[in-house]
């Protein structure tokens, strides 16, 4: 059975041989074509086993990464993505400054109609931070959204 192709055959990590880089590496990211342009819905990914390095230290830092959005015309491919987080392993970069560069990343990716980045990182030095950042499509219905998730947003803690 041969699968329609939407595009797919321009996606170069998918089915292939695996290289992760070394260093914070946007360049891996990769979209496809949202098949359900016409109705919201959200999309949640979580990896539970994100890295970096401090910029000061260089210790190791460690983290969940969750990414929730809503998707327009492109969607971030998984395996792309997970190239991605996995650059970051030798950066060097604060927690909040990772929060956001990812959503940057994606939202030039994707230009999805809205987007949210939470980071979960593990304790250092008896203290533990949750940076969250979000994006609505401006002059849209999701710029509001952005901004009432933001005003209410809290964390449950432990």
């Amino acid at each position: 059975m041969e699968l329609k192709s939407d595009h797919l055959e321009e996606l170069s990590h998918l089915g292939h041989k695996t290289e992760y880089k070394m260093d914070y590496a946007p360049e891996m990211l990769e979209t496809f074509v949202n098949k359900h342009q016409d109705n919201d819905y959200w999309v949640t990914f979580n990896c539970p086993e994100f890295t970096s390095l401090c910029p000061i230290t260089g210790q190791p830092d460690f983290a969940t990464i969750r990414i929730d959005y809503i998707p327009d015309v492109k969607m971030v491919e998984s395996k792309s993505l997970k190239l991605y987080l996995f650059s970051f392993r030798n950066h060097g970069a604060f927690h909040e400054d990772c929060v956001n560069i990812i959503m940057k990343d994606l939202i030039r990716l994707m230009e999805p109609k809205y987007i949210e980045v939470t980071g979960i990182f593990t304790p250092r030095g008896g203290i533990s931070i949750y940076p969250y950042a979000n994006y609505g499509k401006k002059g849209t219905k999701y710029e509001q959204l952005a901004e009432t998730r933001l005003f209410n947003h809290s964390f449950p803690l432990p």
